[in-house]
């Protein structure tokens, strides 16, 4: 069965480009042109990913994604012109876990759509759990856990997790963290993680303003503490 993608933009061109580039590549497809009408559709049709325009008409694309967040941990890519980086920080501070600017080619959002789907399918060729004081990890099941009760993550935030967890201790640049989860630096920018850091300290830590888990590093990055104790 194909995998079902929601694409939300309100310009015709953009959803029937996507649309015929993205079928072609195997992958069933769905479409909004508004807000109210794309959390209607994702409703009803549960996809695996939703491909979100920033700027919609009844409810714009931040709306969409924070509504969505409510009730699941489906992949985002959002889809914008907007190039400013905080309009980019505050695309994933909604819950996207990518970002593509427009003009795009359907190429480079194959490409995106294929590595988040990836990402969310998880990596079975190491440890199929991990595990540093309260936290634990299941790679192949795709859950996480704290002191015994399920937390929600999205895909992004789950890689970003463990991949930490497996390297408790040590100190990761910004830059060193992205390539390892995108596999390439390529029109992202560094100050993204610490996006995607903000939101999983909101879902681990005890006091996010206080972290002992994940620790930065001041003038470096970040680490993951070795026993989940401040240092």
């Amino acid at each position: 069965m194909s995998e079902r993608i929601l694409v939300v933009d309100d310009e015709s061109a953009v959803r029937d480009t996507i649309r015929t580039y993205l079928e072609a590549a195997g992958f069933e497809i769905l479409t909004a042109a508004d807000g109210p009408t794309a959390v209607i559709e994702f409703e009803r049709s549960q996809p695996c990913m939703v491909i979100l325009d920033w700027m919609l008409p009844g409810m714009d694309g931040l709306a969409v994604a924070h509504r969505l967040r409510q009730s699941s941990n489906v992949p985002i890519i959002m889809l914008t012109a907007r190039v400013e980086e905080g309009d980019r920080i505050e695309g994933l501070e909604a819950g996207a876990d990518d970002y593509v600017v427009k003009p795009f080619s359907a190429r480079e959002l194959e490409a995106r759509v294929r590595a988040v789907l990836r990402r969310a399918a998880g990596d079975t060729e190491q440890e199929a759990t991990v595990e540093v004081g309260q936290l634990f990890a299941d790679v192949g099941t795709r859950e996480a856990r704290l002191n015994g009760e399920s937390v929600e993550l999205t895909a992004m935030e789950f890689d970003l997790l463990v991949y930490l967890m497996r390297h408790a201790g040590r100190v990761f640049t910004r830059l060193e963290l992205l390539e390892a989860l995108r596999g390439s630096t390529h029109e992202c920018f560094e100050r993204a993680i610490d996006s995607h850091i903000k939101r999983l300290r909101r879902k681990i830590e005890p006091d996010p303003k206080e972290p002992t888990y994940i620790q930065t590093v001041f003038g470096v990055g970040y680490r993951f503490s070795k026993d989940g104790h401040k240092r």
